[in-house]
């Protein structure tokens, strides 16, 4: 049965419009404990307590609701973003956590006579034209340095005009010295052949290589023309540089054109969620979103608060934008995809891949960090998938085995809190049952065991692990039926398909 719904929260229900807009739950105490935002407010608020949840902190948050405020809002483009930036602002309770895209670095063109290209974290410089964000710090500076290889752009912070350069009133540096710059401060390069650099360079980050390239294979022309073949090697090496970057970013045809792509891989406690920018069949920008999940929040929820905060960070999607399943949501010139095969379905999947990977990184971190913590989750694992009554913190895993059908022996070994206790592992020799006999041999030395553990009054695991399909399965249950603990002790079999 839905909760039962306070008298004063009624009348706010009925009052709620049926545009898109952004809602906010209120405690008793006037905290904002949930943010979410909504196509429909009215639909979607109403459903947190006309619905019967299955979720036991979803069931808390509705109990715990004294007030609703909603926003309304264009469309459901400007929800997505009013919320991720409401939930970053006042980081409610029971809301995803969220990490904040201020320390993600760009890539800055500034806008001046000779302009400087560099990398900053600052999203408000004024004057200045931005790529990116690369979230990955590694992918910025591989990129900015290739940047630098091909184009000697100027690093100084001189304030380069035409007036000042024909004034005279600036000396090259050592960056010319060594080849890095032409020094347009001292009047050696033209704006005219400058701004062709700081063209290649948009091409780039915009992830046109084949116009940088172009720009390039002119200028080696010429001056292969004018017979200087020393200055048309080193664009040869230029062009060389580019092709191994493009060969190494390019992910599908060119012809595919300009792509946003999502994946998303979750478990209990958090969800991955991959983003890819595609332009012409190269990776431009790729980045993984770890979200810690509040109150069982499905798949499609936590694609969806992703999207919010990749929108905050990049303004806009493409304008199409591949997804791994159908999401209840329309963005004005933005067509949601599922691709099923070809090239689409290659780039999903690497984005997939990219997602995963991370989710065991993380994994394997959080490990390291709180090995009980793994223990506890491996363990919780096993009881909701075998649905075991207990923890089975205390596990014993049964195996038997014989010599060309003599000299039958069999061994036990033990697991607690998810780890071998190698103490605890037993070998048997099998006494009662003659030939090759696994059936009897499994109920052999089930009895063997127990009845010792009962009969010293030692602790009963959880539950029991047999090698074998039915018939060794069966022996086992029989065995625990004859000691009084059928019931009290889980037990599987686990046969060859399923090991």
């Amino acid at each position: 049965m839905p909760e039962k719904i306070a008298e004063h929260i009624t009348p706010i229900l009925k009052s709620l419009t049926t545009g898109p807009g952004v809602y906010q739950y209120f405690d008793k105490d006037g905290n904002i404990i949930y943010i979410g935002k909504a196509r429909n407010l009215k639909k979607r608020v109403s459903s947190y307590f006309h619905k019967e949840h299955s979720s036991a902190k979803l069931k808390l948050l509705v109990r715990k609701i004294h007030d609703i405020k909603t926003i309304r809002v264009k469309s459901e483009f400007d929800a997505l973003l009013l919320e991720n930036n409401l939930i970053k602002e006042y980081q409610p309770r029971y809301n995803v956590m969220m990490k904040d895209d201020k320390t993600y670095p760009w890539i800055v063109i500034t806008n001046e006579e000779f302009p400087r290209v560099y990398s900053s974290r600052d999203p408000n410089i004024k004057d200045a034209e931005y790529f990116g964000p690369y979230p990955s710090v590694r992918m910025m500076r591989a990129l900015r340095d290739l940047i630098r290889n091909i184009y000697p752009l100027r690093t100084c912070k001189l304030n380069l005009t035409e007036k000042n350069i024909s004034a005279g009133k600036y000396k090259s540096c050592l960056e010319f010295q060594i080849g890095r710059c032409l020094a347009p401060c001292v009047g050696k390069q033209s704006r005219e052949k400058y701004i062709a650099m700081i063209n290649g360079t948009r091409y780039l980050l915009k992830g046109n290589i084949r116009k940088s390239m172009h720009g390039l294979k002119t200028e080696m022309k010429e001056y292969s023309v004018a017979m200087e073949f020393e200055k048309a090697q080193k664009i040869k090496e230029k062009l060389e540089l580019l092709e191994k970057y493009q060969s190494k970013s390019m992910v599908s045809n060119a012809k595919i054109g300009n792509l946003d792509v999502f994946s998303i891989v979750s478990d209990e406690q958090y969800a991955f969620v991959n983003f890819l920018r595609i332009n012409e069949g190269s990776v431009i920008q790729g980045h993984t979103l770890e979200l810690k999940k509040k109150i069982d929040e499905t798949d499609e929820e936590m694609l969806l608060l992703a999207f919010g905060e990749f929108l905050t960070i990049n303004k806009k999607f493409a304008s199409e934008v591949l997804i791994p399943f159908k999401i209840d949501a329309e963005l004005e010139n933005v067509r949601f995809i599922v691709p099923l095969r070809g090239d689409k379905k290659q780039i999903l999947d690497l984005s997939y891949r990219n997602a995963k990977q991370e989710q065991m990184e993380q994994k394997k971190r959080r490990d390291l960090i709180d090995p009980e913590r793994h223990g506890k989750r491996i363990m919780q694992t096993l009881q909701k998938e075998l649905r075991l009554k207990e923890l089975p913190a205390h596990i014993e895993c049964f195996d038997n085995s014989n010599f060309q059908g003599t000299d039958p022996v069999a061994a036990c070994v033990v697991f607690r809190n998810a780890k071998p206790a190698k103490r605890d592992y037993r070998h048997f020799n099998i006494k009662t049952v003659v030939g090759p006999d696994d059936f009897g041999s499994m109920k052999e030395i089930v009895t063997r065991r127990y009845k010792r553990l009962v009969e010293e009054g030692q602790d009963l695991p959880q539950l029991v692990i047999v090698d074998g399909g039915k018939g060794q399965l069966s022996s086992a249950v029989e065995a625990l039926k004859e000691l009084n603990l059928y019931g009290k002790i889980a037990v599987i079999g686990i046969a060859k398909k399923l090991e």
